[in-house]
């Protein structure tokens, strides 16, 4: 499920920033960007995230601006006396004459920054964890606000499912004698010319209809409709529950299809409503891919 959350944190010396941008996995796939100096606080960050999130792809960015009210030093001085000893080393090897010049020195990637060696006070670890627990909290917010249209989105296509599954039971139940009827003419022809006695026929016809019988497909295909509509309702962590009951209702689809392949015109429309349950499920399936 998608979502995006930034707080801040006003420091004695300048400023934290944290950001998460969340966006669709089966998983939890979490991905830290931070300065050097955080780097201590990383593993207790990550737990918070794990207790409350379990599926998506995390981006979670912090950066820290600092104060030069409060004499932060803003730029690399290990970085630049390495500059300005190179510098000198160049024109005493080559005998060239110049001045560094302070400009490009800035330009140099790292130069305005702390130095990376310098580790954070303990004491901005707490400020972090506080950090992290608000933004997970606008994070969920926002995500439970997407979570419940998807839901209601969903709601639709099972509620269309569940009327297909009504009216291939019509159609089924309309059509038992027609397909009784194709299969003593078929087996008539296959059989008769080896003498098969009208009761066999009769037997081995009534086999055949019950293996191309949908009937059963059909009852468990709104069995599994309904628990779909439960868990939706009762929401929570649905994303892996839905993601089974997706398969199995795939799986008697895929079933009523084949049964139904070569049975004339009745096939034909049975074939048609199953064809448009296939397509709601893969609609399903690719929201709830959003959800957790």
């Amino acid at each position: 499920m998608t979502g995006f959350a930034r707080v801040r944190e006003s420091l004695p010396d300048g400023e934290l920033v944290l950001t998460i941008k969340a966006v669709n996995h089966r998983g939890l796939d979490l991905h830290f960007y931070s300065p050097p100096e955080f780097d201590a606080f990383e593993q207790t960050l990550r737990s918070l995230v794990k207790q409350q999130v379990a599926r998506g792809h995390l981006d979670v960015r912090i950066s820290r601006t600092r104060s030069r009210a409060a004499g932060a030093p803003g730029w690399n001085r290990a970085l630049m006396e390495n500059y300005l000893a190179a510098f000198r080393e160049a024109c005493e090897l080559y005998g060239l004459a110049g001045q560094p010049d302070l400009n490009a020195a800035f330009r140099i990637p790292g130069m305005l920054q702390e130095s990376p060696d310098e580790e954070a006070p303990p004491e901005v670890g707490g400020f972090l964890a506080k950090l992290m627990e608000q933004a997970l909290r606008a994070l969920n917010e926002f995500r439970e606000r997407e979570g419940a249209e998807l839901a209601a989105a969903i709601e639709g296509h099972v509620r269309s499912i569940q009327a297909a599954a009504v009216r291939m039971e019509e159609i089924r139940r309309g059509a038992v004698e027609h397909f009784q009827a194709r299969l003593n003419e078929r087996l008539s022809v296959l059989l008769g010319a080896a003498g098969m006695e009208p009761q066999r026929l009769a037997q081995e016809a009534a086999i055949l209809a019950d293996r191309s019988d949908i009937g059963e497909e059909i009852a468990r295909l709104r069995i599994h409709a309904g628990e779909l509509h439960e868990i939706l309702a009762k929401g929570g962590e649905v994303g892996k529950k839905l993601d089974f009951l997706l398969q199995e209702m795939s799986r008697e689809t895929n079933t009523i299809l084949s049964k139904t392949s070569g049975a004339g015109e009745v096939g034909l429309e049975l074939t048609g409503i199953a064809l448009g349950v296939k397509s709601e499920i893969e609609k399903i399936r690719e929201q709830a891919l959003n959800l957790e």
